[in-house]
């Protein structure tokens, strides 16, 4: 049984919420519910939940600044949000769960059950530490992402990352210390949070950071030989676009 607390400055939506859980998973129970920061901090201090189910944006503040507020973190956070901001980049760099609004029941359900994955708390701990930092430092320089494997989080500078893998709905990712990690999200997933961040997919199997390229050959249909001298093929539909970042 899961001890939570609801922590959204919208009554319907709280109201909502405990409605769905109270129907569709039984192994929560709501301890309190709180509309603010302030009156959130106070509510996690007193009753000490298991899980705290906290929206994002809020009256007097944001949900970051509740979890800034604890020095460890030792309950579990379910993120809420009607937005789909730079919070949410965030919140995926670091391999945590939200919800969007309004809430569908199979998504909550499904956040409930991943609750029993993290069984090691400092795992988890060390998830929303990271969450904080790229709160606190937006730019790109130094941003760290959390890649989960099956048997553990690891928290990995994107500069360190020199290309990606699909396999299957698991993704390799090969890093300049010649480590290699097969992380549990398919790569249309890590592409999309590391675009902006130099990196190309060549091919519907190979992300590759552009900063790691070393030659691209125009023979055999193409391919680019990346620093660690590994050769990616490139798909002929992306071929322009890579020459073009080449020369541009």
């Amino acid at each position: 049984m899961y001890r939570a607390v609801i922590i959204d400055d919208n009554n319907n939506s709280r109201v909502t919420l405990m409605h769905d859980l109270e129907k569709y998973c039984p192994q929560v129970k709501i301890i309190g519910e709180a509309d603010s920061v302030a009156s959130g901090i106070s509510i996690i201090e007193d009753r000490k939940p298991d899980v705290v189910f906290l929206d994002i944006q809020m009256s007097d503040g944001t949900g970051f600044d509740i979890l800034e507020h604890f020095g460890k973190i030792d309950f579990h956070v379910i993120f809420t949000t009607a937005f789909d901001s730079y919070g949410i980049k965030a919140i995926k760099f670091s391999a945590l769960d939200y919800l969007l609004k309004p809430i569908d029941t199979e998504e909550l359900v499904d956040a409930v059950k991943k609750l029993d994955n993290f069984k090691v708390k400092e795992d988890f701990n060390g998830s929303i530490n990271l969450l904080l930092e790229n709160i606190r430092n937006i730019q790109t320089t130094g941003k760290r992402i959390a890649l989960n494997s099956s048997d553990r989080i690891h928290m990995i500078q994107v500069s360190d990352i020199i290309r990606c893998e699909s396999q299957g709905s698991y993704t390799i990712f090969y890093l300049t210390n010649k480590e290699q990690i097969v992380a549990t999200r398919n790569l249309k997933e890590y592409e999309q949070l590391l675009e902006e961040h130099s990196f190309i997919r060549v091919h519907h199997s190979h992300l590759i950071n552009f900063n790691y390229l070393k030659e691209f050959i125009k023979k055999d249909g193409g391919y680019a030989i990346m620093k660690d001298n590994t050769q990616v093929p490139v798909s002929f539909r992306k071929r322009n676009h890579l020459l073009e970042m080449l020369e541009g």
